[in-house]
């Protein structure tokens, strides 16, 4: 009996509607990384990328549990000497809130350039509308 390996021009991907509206962060994430990474499908391949495109929607509704809102804080350089910048959850959702759900959903993915293209798959809106119509995605329930 031989070890079945998808080869890349076999996998077929669809994709999927997810609304944030209501759902804690790191729930949502973990579900969405899965997705991504092809973990949901038969045919998973660890060092190939046989996952399928997330659309997620109402990035700026998602919920957090405790006092994330206020000691979550996410930084960022800018490259110069005391460039160091800080935000708190609350302001980052706010101001930018598809950032919120691409960070939780990237410390998820694998830290290697594999994981870096599976991000590429992931497509996040603030609002409730998104331009993908055309691909006809499946409502994915978290």
């Amino acid at each position: 009996m031989k070890t079945y390996t998808p080869k890349p021009e076999d996998i077929e991907r669809e994709w999927f509607l997810v609304d944030a509206e209501g759902k804690t962060l790191g729930r949502l994430a973990s579900k969405i990384a899965e997705v991504l990474r092809g973990k949901h499908k038969p045919v998973y391949t660890p060092h190939l990328d046989c996952g399928d495109y997330v659309i997620v929607v109402n990035a700026d509704k998602v919920q957090a549990t405790g006092q994330k809102l206020d000691q979550k804080i996410y930084y960022r350089h800018s490259g110069y000497p005391g460039g160091l910048k800080s935000i708190n959850l609350r302001d980052q959702l706010q101001k930018h809130p598809q950032r919120v759900v691409e960070a939780a959903v990237r410390g998820m993915l694998p830290k290697n350039p594999l994981g870096r293209k599976m991000l590429t798959k992931l497509k996040v809106y603030a609002g409730d509308s998104h331009p993908h119509q055309a691909q006809q995605p499946k409502v994915l329930e978290v």
